[in-house]
């Protein structure tokens, strides 16, 4: 920015990055050597957590923060609302939905509390969700169900199970709960579960839910760049999905969509800040605002500014796009090559291991970029041979995930689902079949090793 320049322009001129990190490469350890920042031994197998991003989008990164700290008063007041505006332009675009439906949140979970503590519940009210949701949406409505009169149903999901029989068993569970005289507010659920990292039918559940005139919450906070989104054909009452875990930004960054017709049950952000409108009373003189006036809608305003945080990371969305158009060919190339990479490495890791993918008949579960293998250890009573009592399970996972990095120098997640233990494995540009056999023999060393007792031995704290 120009001295006198006034007021601050959002100049993205400024924010120009060097060519030669956009150059078109091939996947596989070419991608992981000439843009993404791995120590040269680890071996990165659960994307799926938390993301990464390439050293395109790093360059961006630390532009942002340092025009930010340039002139912090211009930047926070001016320059950063025109730039987040072309930021959520560009994921409103990606996405296909109207720009002032669309704000940015620092992850999934954020939005999650956003939609349920903006509820008002009362006697009779439940929420739905799935036994495979993710443990802090579970939580979440646990600790709603301890302070207001919310209800939580739990809807037992045990893969492989297929998509009728999801969606059948969401259907009874909102019949149930009306037999029961009960309102269902809320039904939330997945485009891609956790753990197990398997496909969703949400579209589905969210014409269901229309049915039933049940509202809606999708977390797809595994959705954006793994899989394709229609979101407004669909149309969820509220959408979410993490941008820094499958499309290239930084920690943390989330797109959170809600459609006009819900705004106005969204009256404040967690925390609350500037951006909320109390309801005046004769007695309650008004709150001052100190950021600058603006003629946006009262949503948009809401999310804009929530407190003070690094928000260059909302400022990177165009740089991690334009790294995956320029240098990885694409979006559809992009997830057709992580779906068949994760597809490739669960067969491969389950031929090494002696067991077999979680799926099911349709092939639906694995339409996606993450795959779950059973692991070959046997769980009961602890009687047998090698035999893991159930009550040890939770050792054992902390035993396996902690020697993974300590010993092999890789993760991928260890879980428990339906009697068994499981690892999820993530398919991505950067990875090879080698990459996930070496991860795989790694989990046949340490099962091997659980087996003998030596967990019994060891205190992971």
């Amino acid at each position: 920015m120009s001295a006198g320049v006034w007021p601050p322009q959002s100049d993205l001129a400024e924010l120009k990055t060097p060519d030669p990190l956009l150059a078109p490469t091939a996947f596989g350890r070419p991608m992981r050597d000439a843009h993404f920042l791995f120590d040269p031994s680890y071996n990165p197998l659960n994307h799926g957590s938390y993301g990464t991003y390439p050293m395109y989008v790093r360059s961006r990164l630390h532009q942002c923060q340092a025009l930010s700290e340039a002139r912090p008063d211009a930047f926070f007041r001016y320059q950063y609302p025109a730039l987040l505006d072309e930021s959520r332009a560009a994921v409103a675009h990606y996405l296909g939905l109207p720009v002032d439906d669309i704000v940015l949140v620092p992850n999934a979970s954020v939005a999650t509390n956003t939609v349920l503590r903006n509820l008002h519940f009362e006697i009779g009210d439940v929420v739905l969700h799935m036994s495979t949701a993710y443990g802090s949406v579970k939580k979440t409505i646990a600790h709603l169900s301890e302070t207001t009169p919310l209800e939580s149903v739990n809807i037992g999901i045990s893969y492989p199970m297929s998509d009728d029989g999801i969606t059948n068993q969401f259907r009874a569970a909102i019949q149930a709960a009306k037999q029961a005289e009960k309102k269902v507010r809320l039904a939330i659920f997945d485009t891609i579960s956790s753990m197990p990292g398997v496909r969703v039918p949400w579209e589905r559940l969210t014409a269901l839910c229309r049915e039933e005139g049940v509202l809606s919450f999708v977390d797809g906070a595994h959705g954006i760049g793994q899989i394709k989104l229609d979101i407004l054909g669909s149309q969820p009452d509220f959408f979410v999905s993490n941008l820094h875990k499958w499309l290239f930004v930084p920690r943390g960054c989330a797109a959170f969509y809600v459609p006009k017709r819900n705004q106005g049950l969204i009256r404040t952000t967690f925390p609350t800040s500037h951006g909320f409108v109390p309801l005046q009373t004769p007695d309650q003189p008004a709150v001052f605002n100190p950021l600058p006036a603006s003629t946006k809608s009262s949503f948009v305003l809401l999310f804009e500014f929530v407190a003070t945080l690094d928000v260059s990371t909302y400022l990177s969305i165009q740089a991690a796009l334009e790294f995956r158009d320029k240098v990885c060919g694409g979006e559809e190339r992009i997830m057709e090559h992580c779906q068949k990479a994760a597809n490739e490495a669960g067969a491969l890791a389950a031929k090494i291991l002696g067991t077999e993918v979680l799926d099911n008949a349709e092939r639906s579960l694995t339409k996606c970029a993450m795959t779950n293998v059973r692991l070959p250890l046997k769980v009961g009573k602890g009687e047998g041979e090698g035999e893991i009592p159930t009550s040890d399970v939770s050792k054992v996972m902390d035993w396996l995930a902690h020697h993974l990095i300590k010993d092999y120098d890789t993760y991928a997640s260890i879980f428990w689902h339906a009697e068994s233990l499981y690892v999820r494995f993530s398919g991505q540009i950067y990875l090879e079949p080698k990459d996930y056999e070496r991860g795989a023999k790694a989990l046949m060393e340490l099962c091997r090793r659980v087996e003998e007792g030596e967990y019994l031995n060891e205190e992971i704290l």
